[in-house]
């Protein structure tokens, strides 16, 4: 599985060359927060170079209890007013350093956060990492593939907050799956955003018009799990960076219109030694030709999806995404390529992986991962069982155990999860949870548009 190191990636002789001769004035020092948003600070290089490569540097916990309007949200152990709200200590993973091209003259780093000289269990990054040890010490390693979804809009994210989010104006005017085009007419972004992305240590594979609109995907190549996650949260960052800087904006909402597809994050996963993918094997399963880690691995996620579901969707807006026939699933079935169903087998011999249809494009990649692999772990381990594989249109299956039909209800399958507070830690199940039931109470608490219409003078 030898390959190339991506363009764009540096170390850190090349950044202090590239800092010496003026090619590079800015560092850029992020990490994930909850939502899967890149925070962090913006050094000048010289002085990144000097005391920040060697000290890290520090932000307030806050940071990973605020809510996405940086609202300070009471009821978390780990951050709160009677512990004074310190910082924790961001530390760079030179692994992830790169140029990022859609910038002028900047470079990028990774951080890892820890506090009292500890890794911060609960921070998206560290959980993954978590889990990866875990498939290490198994002697593992996690290959991943995400597909993002996404609209693309005339408008810039000045003018549609102008217009309150009404009556945008998306790239195209009808369906544009697969087609050519109407993928040309938005070729304005994507075909830039290939390049740079290229460029900046994320390897592009393709992009395509999606099931919607001014829908589309820009698929990345696949790599390690760590890796892919950096790349996919960077690329979905970066994606917005890019629409702005051409007066458009983009917009992963899970179902941004409810008489429109949904937009997905539909994450392929395989496991490999350093050279075979471990899927792959002698033993009959359906049609398959499958390993035992393969059968294992697939029956401990069926078995736990519905827990984990909550790190797939995690906000309200995620479950209105699982409706009848709009390609998000709304049962938790296998079958081979069948797009019906939550999961999806696809691929033969290397290729061989399962795909995962729960993701939203809303969802925190770190955390998709973390939880999906905490699940076939558990698999393995137990030896779980997947069921046969299903045949046939899955949406009309009443046998079928279902999704989760909106937040509250995956929240409380994830907080019954004796696997995931084995996996997480129970502080952490607790935090995810204040967290996902946070975003539910503000849901709740607004009075929209919908209810307006409709009792405003009727009611």
């Amino acid at each position: 599985m030898a390959s190339l190191t991506p363009r764009g990636m540096l170390t850190l002789d090349e950044l202090s060359a590239r800092i010496a001769s003026g090619q590079l004035e800015t560092v850029l020092a992020v990490f994930p927060d909850l939502y899967g948003r890149l925070l962090g600070k913006r050094f000048a290089a010289g002085f990144f170079l000097e005391h920040t490569a060697q000290q890290g540097f520090h932000a307030c916990d806050y940071l990973l209890t605020v809510d996405m309007e940086m609202d300070v949200v009471a009821g978390y152990p780990f951050a709160n007013w009677e512990r004074g709200y310190g910082d924790f200590h961001c530390v760079p993973d030179w692994r992830t350093l790169r140029q990022i091209a859609w910038l002028e003259k900047t470079a990028l780093v990774f951080c890892d956060l820890e506090r009292d000289h500890r890794p911060v269990g609960l921070a998206p990054r560290t959980l993954l990492k978590t889990q990866l040890e875990r498939v290490r010490q198994a002697g593992h390693r996690v290959m991943v593939g995400t597909e993002l979804e996404y609209f693309l809009f005339k408008d810039s994210y000045e003018q549609a907050k102008a217009k309150g989010y009404e009556n945008l104006e998306t790239f195209g005017w009808y369906l544009e799956d697969y087609h050519l085009l109407q993928g040309t007419r938005e070729e304005p972004l994507h075909a830039p955003a290939r390049r740079l992305l290229e460029h900046s240590g994320i390897p592009v594979e393709s992009s395509k018009g999606e099931w919607g609109p001014g829908q589309h995907e820009i698929n990345l190549r696949y790599a390690e799990a760590l890796e892919m996650g950096d790349r996919h949260a960077l690329y979905k960052h970066g994606l917005k960076e890019m629409a702005q800087q051409r007066g458009l904006s983009v917009s992963f909402m899970a179902k941004w219109r409810a008489d429109l597809a949904g937009s997905g994050m539909h994450l392929h996963l395989s496991l490999w030694d350093d050279e075979r993918n471990l899927f792959v094997g002698g033993e009959a399963l359906g049609p398959l030709r499958v390993s035992p880690l393969f059968r294992h691995f697939l029956g401990g996620w069926l078995a736990h999806a519905r827990a984990l579901t909550p790190f797939c969707a995690p906000y309200p807006n995620s479950y209105k995404r699982f409706v009848l026939q709009s390609w998000a699933p709304t049962t938790i079935a296998w079958s081979l390529d069948n797009r019906t169903v939550g999961f999806r087998v696809v691929g033969e011999g290397a290729s061989l992986r399962i795909e995962s249809r729960l993701p939203g494009a809303d969802a925190n990649p770190y955390l998709a991962i973390a939880a999906s692999l905490a699940a076939g772990l558990d698999g393995i381990r137990n030896r779980t069982e997947p069921p046969p594989p299903f045949s046939g249109d899955a949406y009309q299956a009443a046998e079928l155990p279902r999704v989760p039909a909106n937040l509250p209800e995956a929240v409380a399958e994830m907080e019954r999860s004796e696997m995931l507070r084995e996996a997480f830690g129970a502080e952490t199940i607790a935090h995810y949870a204040h967290f996902f039931c946070t975003e539910q109470r503000k849901y709740d608490e607004v009075v929209t548009n919908w209810e307006r219409q409709r009792y405003f003078e009727r009611g």
